[in-house]
């Protein structure tokens, strides 16, 4: 467990292992999104958005997404259990908040030999909803505060019993807001054979 909540000084950069997996997490808002922009030329990031997205150009307009989001979900782990499975660097956008999910990422990485890594940014509720008026993608009031409790449970698991409050991770790094924007990189080793 690496807490660089707080911490002042230089920019930072992550460095795993070439199969690592690492799951970026934190609230709607929190910065996932712009982290992930900002890592992607070093590993695949796999986003549920963009699942979503694909459902959304061939459904009716007029059909609500909570009618099919049984089925972008179940495609979205698909692809997920397919890249954990096809080794290689990956980048994983999460909430982080439901603990049946983070239950079946760490039993599909385990499944594949990955090592599953997390990120969790830990930025407050004020400094979420700021980040969702700022992209004008605002979460409805239930579903956030769903997602706040979550990742408050996850979070006090963490300060509490550090690495074993996450089972199946190999490491947890917390960042905060300032911290946010001091992780310039992640950087994957290159392959034992390379």
């Amino acid at each position: 467990m690496l807490d660089l909540r707080g911490a002042a000084g230089r920019d930072v950069w992550l460095s795993y292992p070439f199969d690592g997996a690492v799951v970026v997490c934190g609230l709607p808002g929190s910065g996932k999104s712009t982290l992930l922009r900002a890592w992607s030329g070093s590993a695949l990031v796999v986003d549920p958005r963009a699942t979503r997205t694909s459902f959304e150009a061939w459904m009716p307009a007029w059909l609500p997404y909570a009618l099919y989001r049984p089925w972008a979900r179940l495609r979205h782990m698909r692809w997920l259990r397919d890249e954990l499975r096809s080794g290689g660097p990956l980048l994983i956008h999460d909430c982080g908040s439901r603990s049946w999910m983070r239950w079946w990422l760490a039993r599909t990485a385990r499944g594949a030999g990955r090592p599953l890594h997390m990120v969790v940014l830990d930025v407050g509720p004020e400094e979420a909803l700021s980040g969702q008026r700022a992209r004008r993608r605002l979460a409805s009031r239930r579903v956030f505060a769903r997602h706040q409790r979550g990742l408050a449970r996850l979070l006090r698991q963490v300060d509490r019993a550090g690495l074993a409050g996450v089972r199946g991770f190999h490491s947890v790094v917390a960042l905060d807001r300032g911290q946010r924007e001091r992780v310039t990189a992640v950087r994957f080793a290159p392959p034992a054979d390379a």
